[in-house]
This record gives structure tokens, C-alpha cells and sequence, in this order.
């Protein structure tokens, strides 16, 4: 099993997951090439994807999906209403058009998608299972809910948005209705959300979590990290033992294998 997240942030998002034989790409929110480039440093042509499924419809998560699906011939699966707003959906070839009504099965991987609050027309989250594991990508939250956290708890690896430091936005230099948008329940994470989600679900010994889509502008990786820990051993949880916290960058590859 292997995860990479090859790009986290504003600036655009794409994670890989292979299960088995089944290898598959979450958004594709950067350039087709920074992707083909990002895949091949981990083994994988483009053209080996079985799938490319959408969390939601804005650019940073959709940036690149019109020249890699022509290019490659990539199903790629979204919710119907999704599908709505993406704009190069009538470039691609009519056959890798897919709507996610529901759960999808793939060879060894099975696909669960859960609703979150985000200002996107059907924003999700998805729960992917091998056999007895689980990994969850949950970024792109505006408040934690109850199917939030069901969808982590006992998960074996967590991709989890830690998007701002409240302080930092609140004193920075965003415009006053930018900040209030991030702030919302239809906004982003913030770090004391994150640490306080991570504490209160029900967890497997060695968690791996991948703190992700940090603010480049209101957050720093050491501050997210620093944040997170505190909270989690204030509740009594061993920071490297009980959860692994592993960083993400917006240009750099952070790779999980088991």
C-alpha cells in the first residue's frame, strides 16, 4: 500500500493511493505535468491511473484534469453536481465521465465518499478500505461533523486538512471578507480544529496523519505540527506512538508506504 501526496495547499492538491494493483489519483489540482512529474519520481506513469475521483469543483482541486484525462484516457469519477461546474468537463472523451452517486468498488479497493461542509455544490471526503485497513482524505472542512468523524475514527492513516493558525489569519494581510469566508463553517480547518477532531476519535495504535492544505499565507508547518501535538498529549495521547504526524508541502512529495 502506498500514499503520496504529491501537492497539499491553495495552490493546488493532488494525492495518490495505491492499493494492490489498483492505483488511483484524489484531485488533480495542478498541472497535468507537475503530476505526470510527481508520479514518475514515485514509479507510476500517468497512463497506469484507474481512476481520478474529485473531492469538489474548485480550481486547486480540478486544475489539471482536462489535459491529463485527454491525454491519458483516465476515468474520472465526481458527483453529478460536481460535475455541473466543472468547466472542461465537454473536452473529455464522453467515456471517462463518471458520476459518484454512490460507494465504488475497485479491485482491491473499496471507495466510500461522505459528505463535508465546504462552499463547493457537493463537497466530499472519501474513506478507502483494503481488506481490514482504512485511509481517509478529509480536507477542504468547514466544521467537523458527526460523519467527519466516523469517517476517521479507527482509521489506519488520515489525510486531514490543518488549513490556518486562527491568530495569523486573523492579524494577516487577507481582506475582511476572504477571512470571514476561512473562518466559516463552510471554510477551512483550523489547527486547534484538527488537534481537537484527532483527540476526541477513536484510534488505532500508529495512526499516520498528514497534516494538510496549510495556509501558505496564515500557517506554517511547525506551527500546525506544534498545535496539533500539544492538544493531542493534553489529552493524553503519545505523539509518535498513538498518532505520527507527517508533514505536507505545496511542490514537495510526502510518501506513506506499508
Amino acid at each position: 500500500m502506498q500514499v503520496h501526496v504529491l501537492a497539499s495547499g491553495s495552490s493546488g492538491n493532488a494525492v495518490y493511493f495505491q492499493m494492490g494493483k489498483t492505483r488511483i489519483l484524489i484531485d488533480a489540482g495542478i498541472t497535468a505535468r507537475r503530476i505526470e512529474q510527481g508520479l514518475d519520481k514515485v514509479g507510476v506513469k500517468a497512463s497506469e491511473l484507474d481512476a481520478i475521483l474529485v473531492t469538489h469543483e474548485h480550481l486547486d482541486h480540478v486544475k489539471g484534469i482536462d489535459v491529463l484525462v485527454r491525454r491519458h484516457h483516465i476515468p474520472v469519477f465526481a458527483r453529478p453536481k460536481t460535475w455541473e461546474m466543472i468547466k472542461c468537463r465537454d473536452n473529455l472523451p464522453s467515456n471517462c465521465v463518471k458520476c459518484l452517486d454512490s460507494d465504488l468498488e475497485l479491485p482491491d479497493m473499496y471507495i466510500k465518499p461522505f459528505p463535508i461542509s465546504h462552499d463547493a455544490v457537493d463537497p466530499v471526503g472519501f474513506c478507502l478500505y483494503n481488506q481490514n485497513r482504512k485511509y481517509v482524505l478529509a480536507t477542504d472542512l468547514g466544521v467537523v461533523t458527526e460523519v467527519v468523524e466516523d469517517a476517521i475514527n479507527m482509521a489506519d492513516l488520515v489525510i486531514l486538512e490543518s488549513n490556518h493558525d486562527l491568530a495569523m489569519l486573523r492579524n494577516g494581510s487577507y481582506p475582511r471578507f476572504l477571512k470571514k469566508r476561512i473562518e466559516s463553517c463552510e471554510g477551512h480547518l483550523s489547527n486547534v480544529e484538527a488537534g481537537q477532531l484527532l483527540a476526541k476519535v477513536n484510534k488505532k495504535p500508529n495512526m499516520s496523519v498528514f497534516l494538510a492544505h496549510l495556509s501558505q499565507e496564515n500557517n506554517m508547518r511547525h506551527v500546525a505540527e506544534n498545535t496539533v501535538t500539544h492538544i493531542l498529549k493534553e489529552s493524553g495521547c503519545v505523539v509518535g506512538e498513538d498518532i505520527i504526524l507527517h508533514r505536507t508541502y505545496p511542490n514537495t512529495i510526502s510518501s506513506f508506504i506499508a
